[in-house]
């Protein structure tokens, strides 16, 4: 079954000029253009005026939180200029590509397109993060079993059995995925955490128990604004 991916579409300009108001509703129309022929559902349009230099825009914080979100899976912009200029820009590559969505470009007719400099500072962040990620989820294990030898924390106390009629609910300290996910843990790292203190899970059922988590927040807060 064909599936309709979700997109935002990013228009900046530098300037806060009325002459540039002209160059954000063709980035505008160009985008929704582009959108309509691959079939893209657009979630929302986000414009913006301010430098490229500058990497906390409160637009391209709203695009980010978006996608941090799951709203949208696709960035649409005009050009990678419009991302950001300098390391501003690699920067913000770099974290919408660690969200695993895309940044599609009209100048590239598709995915954004890196020359060879821009891939290699890709790697390279991705390896230090990565780096500074594993020696953050040993200090956390470290922790966790101390606390756990010492007789401070007990896992076992956040797990609930689930009887789904068949194959037992695989048991998972809830409390502990939320809070390593607050730390901005990956789904991976908090299943190698979580490993490291004797649970069997893999990354797919940890994503799975957030999600449901987040989704039953999310139902409990539109039932109180009822």
């Amino acid at each position: 079954m064909f599936k309709i991916k979700k997109a935002v579409i990013y228009t900046r300009v530098s300037t806060q000029k009325d002459s540039q108001k002209s160059s954000l509703k063709r980035q505008k129309d160009e985008l929704l253009s582009y959108a309509a022929k691959n079939d893209l559902k657009i979630i929302k349009i986000v414009e913006e005026k301010e430098s490229g230099f500058n990497e906390s825009r409160p637009g391209i914080l709203e695009v980010l939180d978006l996608i941090k979100r799951n709203k949208a899976e696709i960035l649409l912009i005009q050009d990678s200029s419009r991302l950001g200029r300098g390391n501003a820009k690699m920067a913000l590559i770099h974290q919408i590509t660690k969200m695993e969505a895309e940044i599609h470009t009209l100048a590239d007719k598709g995915a954004i397109a890196l020359n060879d400099l821009e891939k290699m500072i890709l790697e390279i962040l991705s390896v230090v993060e990565n780096y500074q990620q594993e020696l953050r989820n040993k200090n956390i294990s470290r922790a966790m079993k101390k606390k756990i030898n010492s007789g401070d924390f007990n896992p076992a106390a956040n797990l609930k059995n689930i009887d789904q009629g068949g194959r037992d609910r695989k048991e998972v300290p809830l409390k502990e995925i939320i809070r390593l996910r607050s730390l901005d843990l990956t789904f991976k790292d908090i299943a190698a955490t979580l490993k490291g203190l004797g649970y069997d899970v893999s990354k797919s059922t940890v994503h799975r128990r957030y999600q449901e988590y987040k989704n039953k927040k999310e139902s409990d807060q539109e039932i109180k604004q009822l």
